[in-house]
């Protein structure tokens, strides 16, 4: 391209200016495709958003199916030491009382030898002797301690804590010059407790029926003791190396924190719906539901003083808003969703009274999962009754409609646009080219006409003077 480097000096023309004003007409038509570009680009934003909003309707509508509410559970306890946890598969109505008979206790043992100080070294005294094993339950071992040469006892303790092999230990001072050492299994009951193994001991050996010698440094100043409750009425006795009793009934467990053998009344464990659970996935929905209505708004509906939406009376989002509403407004099997606190505000937002939802649900459950999760095509005698879909179906529905990843409405409306956006780039794209060439030939134009001005110039200059020789009075002859 040829650049003009100085403005008309010979014309006196302001060559740069007047080519940029006339680039600035001849570019109008790819100014106007670059703001069409803007606002293509920008719907397929919006449309994406909202399909993102829908797409969290149908995850909430989801999770409020007829199998999800069946499986809704929650398990009470009569004693604020004992605490419950029910699965779906936890059975309604179960129940079993029992009593706490003791709790899982952690192994403990507390060396023979003492020592004089903290600093003492570890192996000034016979036992243990070092390496020490750590054995689990079941005599396998778990790994070995080793401690370096003029450790002392509290360098010993530092290894034993930190070999993360199910055990912690402590120096405990039982008077004035007396240290002796304490380790502790980390798990309780029998399955958590280990036991320590001198280098100089053996091991017991379950085949030959032999005891060994492990812990002889050692005595035993707590037991490994299974947590432990008997069944009301039974005799049954059931045992946890830890103080959670896992499906103690099908689908729950039970965590205990205090015996007492000898209470008055047992405690009693009762599994019913989880009304609370149920009322959250009807909450979150209806905040799925009015985040995308908001959405809508937003981007469908112009505000005084701002700029015009970016989907301004979009048929398409005006029709997906209504038909949430009118899943609202609609009745379901002749009863309202006003009977389960949900209902449709005059502002176009959805409102939930989870209160009333729960009580309707603890007085009512039949009617609460017909208006949820509808209610099946049934067929007696020949006669075939069609299925009513209830509101978490149709919203469901719906929501997949729009938001599916191949055939949704919106999903559709944004590839679209994406469609159209790609159409305009490719026509900005040759207006670039064009107009490149366009300045490249005012700017050669402007250029030959500058050196025509000079040469003419020139040219004049040159008349001039050989007219001014021809009519010299003064010249000689």
């Amino acid at each position: 391209m040829v650049t003009l480097g100085v403005d008309g000096l010979v014309s006196g023309l302001d060559t740069t200016s007047i080519i940029t004003n006339l680039m600035s007409v001849e570019a109008q038509p790819q100014t106007l495709l670059k703001s069409q570009l803007s606002a293509t680009q920008a719907k397929a934003t919006a449309y994406r958003t909202v399909n993102t909003r829908f797409d969290a309707i149908r995850s909430a509508a989801e999770a409020l199916t007829s199998t999800s509410l069946a499986a809704a559970r929650s398990a009470s306890s009569t004693n604020s030491t004992v605490t419950a946890s029910a699965t779906s598969s936890a059975v309604d109505g179960s129940s079993v009382s029992f009593r706490v008979e003791q709790l899982a206790t952690a192994k403990q043992v507390t060396s023979l030898e003492k020592w004089s100080s903290p600093t003492a070294r570890a192996d000034e005294q016979p036992k243990p002797v070092w390496p020490i094993k750590v054995l689990d339950s079941t005599g396998a071992t778990v790994g070995s301690i080793v401690i370096p040469a003029n450790a002392t006892l509290t360098d010993a303790v530092s290894a034993i804590n930190a070999s993360g092999y199910g055990v912690h230990a402590t120096i405990v001072q039982l008077a004035a010059n007396q240290f002796r050492l304490q380790v502790s299994s980390d798990g309780t009951g029998t399955d958590g407790a280990r036991t320590l193994q001198g280098a100089d001991e053996t091991a017991d050996d379950p085949q030959s029926q032999t005891v060994g010698t492990a812990e002889s440094g050692f005595q035993r100043s707590r037991d490994a003791v299974n947590a432990q409750i008997s069944i009301d009425g039974t005799g049954y006795v059931r045992e946890s190396s830890t103080n959670t009793f896992a499906d103690l009934m099908t689908g729950v467990s039970v965590t205990v924190s205090k015996a007492d053998p000898t209470a008055t009344s047992p405690t009693t464990i009762s599994v019913g719906v989880d009304g609370s659970a149920i009322a959250a996935k009807v909450k979150a929905l209806v905040d799925a539901a009015n985040g995308a209505l908001g959405v809508i708004k937003g981007y469908t509906v112009s505000t005084a003083g701002s700029a015009v939406a970016t989907l301004q009376g979009d048929r398409a989002l005006v029709q997906l808003g209504d038909s949430v509403m009118d899943a609202v407004s609609s009745a379901i099997g002749g009863k309202s969703l006003s009977t389960l606190g949900l209902q449709l505000n005059k502002d176009g937002t959805l409102s939930f009274d989870s209160g009333k939802f729960t009580a309707t649900l603890a007085s009512d459950p039949t009617t609460v999962n017909r208006l949820l999760s509808g209610v099946p095509a049934t067929t007696t005698d020949g006669v075939t009754t069609a299925a009513v879909p209830g509101f978490a179906d149709k919203i469901a529905a719906l929501a997949k409609a729009a938001s599916n990843s191949s055939t949704g409405t919106l999903v559709q409306l944004a590839n679209g646009r994406d469609t159209l956006a790609n159409a305009i780039q490719d026509k900005i794209d040759g207006w670039d080219i064009r107009l490149a060439n366009r300045k490249d030939t005012l700017t050669k134009q402007f250029t030959a006409l500058e050196t025509a001005l000079s040469t003419i110039k020139n040219q004049a200059s040159w008349l001039s003077s050989q007219i001014n020789q021809l009519y010299n009075p003064n010249k000689s002859s």
